[in-house]
């Protein structure tokens, strides 16, 4: 069967930093995910539940699909939803980028908007969208994605890892930021090599990972204010905090100087990747992830200066 517009998901370019300064002559890599249909890494999570759920007949065409998110997430199943005839509905908040909003909007979802009372991304906005969501995903053939918790999450994740590992040999360390965990631990089971380091990134202004205490924060999409459910701390060798400030100061510079235009998640991920390899073995390898394109952030705070 012709999978129409879902085929353009995946098979993402690995490009190596060229420009900006690095350490140790280290080589660093980004996965970048911006080359998927709506930008982001999201796109195959969402192909991957989506997919899964009408394969086993617990969906079909025509039923709502329910889910919360800061919009990255929610412009994937958006886009995945308008692929297969299904109906999104996305519970959403104005601490988040509009253009996530707008992007939604353009797929034909329904989004609803809770408050953040100018207090911006916290763990107590994400359980107010988090109750929302249940509660309309028990009405009548509705859908609950579940980004927290569905074992198709995960498995939407390994190609990247699988694709990684055919494109490029000798990696020393991989590391990303955590949202859900879903794609740093799908990405680390593709790779299938426990020889590579596993880092993981949090902003320091909501370090639970590290502290158990979460805080209010601007970087969308990760940072969640609870223990993500696909994180598997035995494998991790590291947790770093990032500072969010340095982020997206490191979301210019990758535009300026080597015209990769990313959002926040991915300016904390190069920014890790730098300070790894202050103590990484001269001409050593590390690969992350450009989560999603910066062109869903041009309204925000990071560019609009």
């Amino acid at each position: 069967m012709d999978q129409g517009s879902l085929k353009l998901i995946g098979n993402t370019p690995l490009v190596r930093l060229q420009n900006i300064k690095i350490p140790n002559d280290v080589e660093i890599w980004l996965k970048y995910e911006a080359g998927n249909p709506t930008g982001s890494y999201k796109d195959r999570m969402a192909l991957s539940v989506l997919t899964t759920a009408i394969n086993n007949g617990v969906i079909k065409k025509g039923d709502r699909i329910i889910e919360y998110t800061g919009g990255s997430t929610g412009s994937s199943i958006a886009f995945v939803s308008a692929s297969l005839g299904l109906n999104f509905t996305a519970i959403f908040s104005d601490a988040f980028s509009d253009s996530k909003r707008q992007t939604m909007e353009a797929f034909g979802a329904n989004v609803i908007i809770v408050e953040s009372e100018g207090k911006g991304i916290t763990p107590e906005l994400i359980q107010k969208m988090k109750k929302q969501a249940y509660i309309l995903s028990e009405e009548k053939n509705s859908f609950y994605v579940d980004q927290f918790g569905s074992k198709n999450v995960l498995k939407g994740y390994l190609p990247m890892g699988k694709e990684i590992k055919r494109e490029l040999e000798g990696i020393d360390v991989f590391c990303a930021s955590v949202g859900t965990g879903g794609a740093i631990m799908g990405t680390w089971q593709g790779l299938d090599n426990t020889d590579i380091r596993l880092v993981a990134f949090e902003p320091l202004q909501s370090p639970f990972l590290s502290t158990g205490k979460g805080g209010p924060h601007k970087v969308e999409g990760i940072g969640v204010g609870f223990e993500p459910p696909f994180l598997d701390r035995n494998v991790l060798n590291e947790i770093r905090c990032i500072d969010q400030e340095d982020a997206f100061k490191m979301c210019r510079t990758l535009s300026k100087e080597e015209g990769l235009f990313c959002g926040g998640s991915t300016g904390m991920n190069v920014c890790g990747a730098l300070e790894i390899a202050k103590n990484l073995k001269k001409g050593g390898k590390i690969v992350t992830l450009a989560c999603d394109n910066g062109l869903k952030y041009l309204n925000s705070h990071i560019y609009n200066l």
